[in-house]
């Protein structure tokens, strides 16, 4: 443990306030694709028993009509937000008749990208222009990695937290703009240190080869019963070049150095015209093929294993949301689908993430220049492909170190971390977790990866067998269980108001879809955020 934290910790330790850990709020969002019962992608509409996809609350789609996404709202309680998170399964499991929901993060049996429908909003402008937006997603990477799947956890502290920690530190700043530039100190950090929770967590070691589609390939895959390729040390071939990639963006430098920065760095991305997307064009023949051919359509086309996040009101743009009452929670993105849980991760993943957050946000967390970026996203990509190889080395700085000696030393650091939250909490839960999780620094066949790839070689079975076995068996699994939160009548209840709200939307627009995304897409989107603040 560095010096820094050691001091971190001692005064959180003898804090009063180190009791405001209760006050941590989490959420999930978990994506998982609806299939039928031979694995391949449903083609049926959003189901209207969920309700509608663009007012839902906790269901909704993601990329694809057929991509569920479900949404747990922030808690206190990490058991609280499981059983949120399994209700929601439950009740969907039950409205969708034969078709079931895909258990892990990699796609199968989807032989053409045309195959996957665009998820579809409705008729109001606002949800044209989320449907358009994956039109233009599709037109600049294709479909097929649009239809992974994976899980991002909500995390904030509470203001109580920051309150205490800002005077433990001397800080005088407004408080607010204490809070978003630690979150993004958080942020550095989780990017230096993100392969750890890719080494654990990973699950995606095998896919169908069908997703590689004709795509060149430069790791040495091997062949795993009759369409499956893996690699014998990958940990998530979700979070390779195979699962999102974007040569436009892999030119920008978005900085998390501070709030404006990043800030500054996407707004010139939404802004910046792309040759390569030019090509596509914007309205071709009276259709639109994309919102605009920037290098970001929006925000959220850039890809990245963590955000700042603030929640938005009603058709303002994310980094407005920043810029006029900075960061709110963060939202890590890093996440397969956990195949071994019904509901995509467990308890277990959830306390191990506050463990490491919060490490994350007391350790020191310097400034990252754009050649460390480049080293930080080097070091995942050797993880998310050969993580399990015995003695892989990683840069420490520009140190070669021993992956397993770097994560046996952030797992010491953790410790004290988890005796101070079963303090607060009560119980040896968190402690438990490091112990648990630390069985795989051990053996790397304990890992999610190992004990999926053990699993499919040891059978001679494809990806897509295991995958759909365990699809039925968590479907049995919902189905004959009870819910433990919410009640069927509440989630009727949603799905009814979400369906009369959308039409509501829809009656209420008064101005043409081209006059709509005109006034979306200002020219400077800085100013624009000026102007909604005054």
């Amino acid at each position: 443990m560095s010096q820094f934290l050691s001091a971190q910790m001692a005064k959180l330790q003898a804090a009063p306030w180190k009791n405001t850990l209760k006050g941590i709020r989490r959420g999930i969002e978990r994506e998982t694709l609806r299939i039928k019962p031979d694995g391949r992608l449903a083609q049926t509409d959003h189901p209207p028993a969920l309700g509608s996809a663009l007012t839902h609350p906790l269901i909704t789609t993601d990329f694809s009509e057929s991509l569920l996404e479900f949404i747990t709202p922030a808690q206190q309680d990490i058991d609280t937000t499981i059983a949120q998170l399994t209700d929601i399964h439950r009740f969907a499991i039950r409205q969708l008749a034969e078709e079931r929901l895909g258990s892990g993060s990699m796609p199968c049996f989807i032989e053409h990208q045309d195959e996957i429908r665009l998820a579809y909003y409705g008729t109001s402008n606002v949800g044209r222009m989320k449907t358009l937006y994956r039109k233009g997603l599709k037109n600049r990477y294709g479909s097929m990695m649009q239809a992974i799947s994976g899980v991002h956890f909500n995390f904030s502290l509470p203001e109580e937290f920051w309150q205490g920690y800002q005077q433990s530190l001397g800080n005088t700043e407004p408080l607010q703009d204490f809070i978003s530039a630690q979150y993004l100190g958080l942020i550095r950090n989780y990017k230096r240190y993100v392969w750890l929770i890719v080494y654990l967590f990973g699950a995606s070691p095998a896919m169908c080869k069908s997703f590689l589609q004709g795509r060149d390939s430069k790791y040495p895959f091997q062949k795993l019963g009759k369409g499956s390729l893996y690699l014998p040390y990958a940990t998530s071939l979700r979070m390779s070049d195979l699962g999102y990639t974007n040569s436009a963006q892999s030119a920008l430098n978005v900085s998390y150095n501070s709030l404006p920065e990043y800030i500054q760095g996407l707004q010139q991305a939404i802004s910046t015209p792309s040759n390569e997307y030019q090509n596509i064009g914007v309205k071709v023949e009276g259709e639109y093929q994309q919102l605009n051919a920037n290098i970001l359509q929006i925000e959220n086309e850039f890809y990245s294993t963590i955000r700042p996040k603030r929640t938005t009101q009603s058709g303002e743009r994310p980094t407005c949301a920043l810029a006029k009452r900075g960061v709110e929670y963060i939202e890590v993105r890093a996440l397969d689908v956990n195949p071994f849980s019904a509901v995509g991760i467990t308890a277990e993943q959830m306390r191990f993430l506050d463990l490491f957050l919060l490490y994350c946000l007391l350790e020191q967390s310097p400034a990252m220049s754009a050649e460390e970026q480049l080293r930080v996203d080097n070091n995942l990509r050797k993880v998310v492909t050969d993580g399990r190889r015995i003695n892989l080395e990683l840069l420490d700085g520009d140190n070669p170190r021993l992956m397993q000696d770097w994560a046996e030393e952030i797992f010491a650091a953790l410790m004290p971390l988890a005796q101070l939250f079963d303090e607060v909490q009560g119980g040896e839960a968190y402690q438990a977790v490091l112990k648990q999780f630390y069985l795989s620094l051990l053996d790397p066949a304990q890992t999610f990866s190992g004990k999926v790839l053990n699993q499919l070689v040891a059978a001679q079975h494809d990806n897509s067998v295991v995958s759909l076995q365990l699809s039925e068996q968590y479907r049995q699994q919902l189905l004959q269980g009870d819910y433990q939160f919410y009640a069927e009548a509440d989630f009727v209840q949603m799905a009814t108001e979400s369906l009369a709200q959308q039409q509501q939307i829809e009656q209420q627009d008064k101005i043409s879809f081209d006059d709509y995304l005109q006034q979306y897409f200002i020219e400077d989107p800085a100013q624009l955020c000026q102007s909604n603040q005054s």
